[in-house]
């Protein structure tokens, strides 16, 4: 069986981006106003004169002791970002060697944010320079980064001077090491992990981590203590790098260093060396925004035909992505969740169509379709179509009319969503046997209910049923009772899927397609991890996670803050166990970056 990989996640900055409201903490200043213990507020003077070392601006704690206070700093540039539209917005500025306090608690550089100042003056690398301005704290839920900003004066103090790169190591103890080195130039003498690369065309940015890929803590661990304790563990495994810009949409995208193209992506798993930079804390993570090219090796290259499964006949999961074929005629568009255009859906199809020939597969589960019933211009049958188009007429066909539902369902929607589960199958080695079957009971009368059909092998005869399901996502919106985040690992209604999994798997005992026959499949999206209770409720009805069953070396369908699981499965009864001669992910998706999907919005031009 394949289990094809699902799509990618909502994630880190591009999350962070969309709900985070920066405020900056006001200054004022008083001639007498002192911080007690702080050091001296050093304001003008010349080159080489008294000036408030930085390590004291930065002090041991996470929030510096001198916020709002004028001060004049001097210090080696260690990193030049001073575009506003292409960069930062300013540069970092680190103590020369020679004036460091010693102190491995109190970092020694600070960003200066001097964008659009007319006090300001064009620095370079290398260049020492006296800066006067007052001291201020991005502070928010997600953020505290101590900066130097309302530059009033600055001076050239000199030109080629250096300071050294502090060497970190993957993982640190704790985050207060990101903390100390804020602001600083770094360099990491590990090779790296790419952890993902979700946002690297939208934001230059991509996940890094030490040792083998990470894992979701519930993929491989029970909820509660030993998830949360992996979860920290993973935490500290990992470091972001960045391009320096906060430019979004960057053209060139600015790795790899010989460009980002379909044909030389970057995937996760692939490996990072070669890391200087300088330490950045913004959008809830620790980051280097590097300085100097970063060295990539190619260690996770994109298979170009599914694993190889064994047996005479394949089943597999697809998650299509929201595929909305607008009005079926060629136009309605931009649809509900799906392509906004023609060209989009054009991409989209092409792609899908392209995937599923390769798969080779005779029953194909297909999660994120629209729900716009089984007419000649529903989304379904427009999919169908097109892969007829390419295989020849009558290669695929699609099942239609489940039973269950009080409506006639060829042109009605299947429960309460824009989306739902569909099946289509190869006439040509499987028949269909009797209608197809679904149920509404609770919680699938609010829900995507999973669709049941039994089928029999055209060559032998042989009986199976195959169930596709798409259960509640992990978002939290809605979420009450015991279907909040509990703080587990498990995240927002896991109850429901539970109760899902519980309902799901009574009814199937009740062989609701009247096959006769115990051998069943369970496949698709049941948006919970391998160790999650849902799991656990189906392990517990008799049923066998095949994907476990049958190891891989990368068992994943979904990357979720670099972090690798499965939340798409194939269960099945012990009876059909024999007769199974494997299970695997295909990882055509899960690795790349999002830049390479179907979606012509927030592109490089």
């Amino acid at each position: 069986m394949h289990i094809h990989t699902r799509r990618f996640a909502t994630r880190f900055t591009g999350l962070f981006a969309c709900l985070l409201v920066i405020g900056l903490l006001p200054w004022s200043w008083s001639g007498n106003w002192s911080t007690s213990g702080a050091a001296p507020a050093y304001r003008e003077g010349g080159c080489g004169d008294p000036a408030t070392p930085i390590h004291a601006i930065q002090g041991t704690d996470l929030r510096s002791p001198q916020v709002g206070q004028r001060l004049t700093i001097e210090g080696v540039v260690t990193a030049d970002f001073q575009e506003t539209l292409t960069g930062l917005g300013g540069f970092f500025l680190q103590e020369e060697d020679d004036q460091t306090d010693g102190d491995p608690r109190t970092s020694e550089g600070i960003f200066v944010n001097d964008g659009n100042n007319i006090n300001s003056i064009d620095v370079n690398v290398g260049d020492v320079v006296r800066v006067e301005g007052s001291v201020n704290e991005i502070d928010t839920s997600f953020v505290v980064m101590t900066q130097f900003r309302n530059v009033r004066s600055m001076t050239l103090c000199g030109t080629g001077a250096s300071v050294a790169a502090i060497e970190m190591t993957l993982p640190v103890s704790s985050l207060d090491e990101w903390e100390a080195v804020e602001g600083m130039l770094v360099t990491l003498p590990q090779t790296l992990t790419v952890a993902e690369g979700y946002n690297l065309g939208r934001y230059g940015q991509m996940l890094l981590n030490t040792g083998d890929r990470l894992s979701i803590p519930t993929e491989v661990v029970p909820p509660g203590d030993p998830a949360r304790a992996l979860a920290e563990e993973n935490l500290l495994r990992t470091i972001m790098i960045d391009d320096g810009s906060n430019e979004q949409n960057p053209d060139p995208v600015p790795y790899p260093p010989e460009g980002l193209t379909a044909e030389n992506t970057l995937r996760a798993g692939d490996q990072i060396s070669s890391i200087t930079g300088v330490v950045e804390h913004s959008f809830g993570v620790y980051r280097i925004h590097t300085t100097q090219p970063v060295t990539v090796e190619y260690a996770a290259l994109r298979p170009t035909d599914p694993p190889d499964v064994g047996g005479r006949l394949t089943v597999a999961a697809f998650n299509v992505l929201n595929y909305f074929n607008g009005d079926g005629q060629g136009g309605g568009y931009p649809t509900p969740r799906g392509a906004r255009d023609p060209e989009e859906f054009t991409r989209q199809r092409d792609k899908i169509i392209t995937a599923i020939l390769a798969l080779d597969a005779d029953v194909i589960g297909l999660m994120e379709i629209e729900n716009d019933g089984y007419g000649p211009e529903s989304a379904v049958a427009d999919l169908v179509d097109g892969l007829n188009a390419v295989a020849g007429e009558g290669t695929y066909a699609y099942i239609i009319d489940p039973e269950g539902f009080e409506l006639p369902i060829e042109n009605s929607r299947e429960g309460g969503d824009e989306i739902k589960v569909a099946l289509i199958y190869r006439p040509a080695s499987v028949t269909p046997v009797g209608p197809p079957m679904t149920t509404v009971d609770p919680p699938f009368d609010r829900r995507r209910p999973s669709l049941t059909q039994t089928f029999d092998e055209v060559a032998t005869g042989e009986r199976f049923t195959v169930v596709v399901n798409h259960f509640k996502s992990k978002g939290c919106s809605g979420a009450g009772g015991l279907n909040r985040d509990q703080d587990d690992g498990q995240s927002c209604f896991n109850q429901e899927r539970v109760e899902a999994a519980q309902t799901l798997s009574t009814w199937l005992a009740t062989d609701p397609t009247n096959s006769g026959d115990p051998d069943f499949l369970i496949i698709g999206d049941l948006n919970a991890y391998a160790m999650e209770d849902p799991l656990m409720v189906f392990q517990d009805a008799g049923y066998v996670n095949l994907l476990l069953e049958f190891p891989g070396t990368a068992d994943y369908s979904y990357v979720y803050f670099g972090e690798a699981g499965t939340l798409d499965h194939a269960l099945g009864t012990a009876s059909i166990l024999p007769q199974v001669t494997g299970a695997a992910a295909w990882h055509i998706n899960a690795d790349e970056p999002r830049i390479l999907d179907y979606v012509m919005q927030y592109k490089s031009e």
